[in-house]
């Protein structure tokens, strides 16, 4: 992984979790690429919870298209483990069990400390600036107790420094486990857990404006394992006219 040489652009959270040049995704713009971002998005953001039950007629009313084309939404999320599609039931978000509640922040932790070993050596005073910037918005979403705004700002947090390194695959990679990370929290962050996110992201940054690649590992390892211990069961039901409307 080498450090991006031009200037970082933040691509949020759920812009990055989707490559439309992967076999079998729809290209960019499509109404089905619509569909998916907009659950995908949802999910990120914590407005569709694990089991809930997803309607075909009633998301093609909401997007004015054919069922057939929220099929191909559908399968499209069955193969990002985001939906799960029940013969004879229909589409559901998907439930993470237990077990893959662990593997999935055991590779959030590989990747994310191997970006901070290499990041934490190689980042410059802008990049710096750049993370800080990125903080002040965190700390105004949260301080609003905006939930949608603060979670996305929150996660993007992570994609940011991976960014810097300018490695896409990487990027991608991180972004998708970012949103399974959503799905499998099961809930609203609160704003205390939402608050404790930001002082763990200062003093990351901070670490990394001392070139403590020490620090920075062990305050990024807390970090993570402090999220997964902080996940709390959420059962609120939804109207998914409101929450993918475009």
């Amino acid at each position: 992984m080498s450090r991006a040489r031009t200037p970082l652009q933040i691509v949020p959270l759920t812009s990055a979790a989707k490559n439309h040049d992967t076999p079998g995704a729809a290209p960019a713009g499509s109404a089905t690429q619509r569909i998916v971002d907009a659950i995908t998005t949802a999910i990120a953001e914590r407005r569709l919870m694990p089991g809930t039950k997803l309607s075909e007629q009633k998301i093609g009313d909401i997007f004015k298209v054919s069922r057939t084309v929220v099929r191909q939404a559908f399968n499209q999320l069955s193969r990002d483990r985001l939906v799960v599609l029940e013969p004879a039931r229909g589409a559901f978000v998907a439930t993470p069990t237990a077990e893959e509640a662990n593997d999935v922040f055991e590779v959030r932790a590989i990747l994310e400390t191997a970006v901070t070993k290499q990041l934490c050596a190689t980042i410059t005073d802008a990049q710096v600036r750049q993370l800080r910037d990125h903080l002040e918005l965190e700390r105004a979403a949260v301080n609003n107790a905006e939930v949608p705004g603060r979670t996305r700002l929150l996660g993007d947090f992570h994609l940011v420094l991976a960014q810097m390194l300018g490695n896409q695959v990487l990027v991608q990679m991180l972004s998708e486990l970012l949103t399974r990370s959503s799905l499998i929290a099961l809930m609203r962050q609160s704003s205390q857990s939402a608050e404790e996110s930001l002082d763990e992201h200062v003093a990351i940054v901070d670490a990394f404006e001392k070139r403590d690649v020490k620090t920075a590992v062990r305050l990024v390892s807390k970090h993570l394992a402090n999220v997964q211990h902080n996940l709390h069961l959420d059962p609120q039901r939804v109207d998914l006219a409101d929450i993918l409307h475009p």
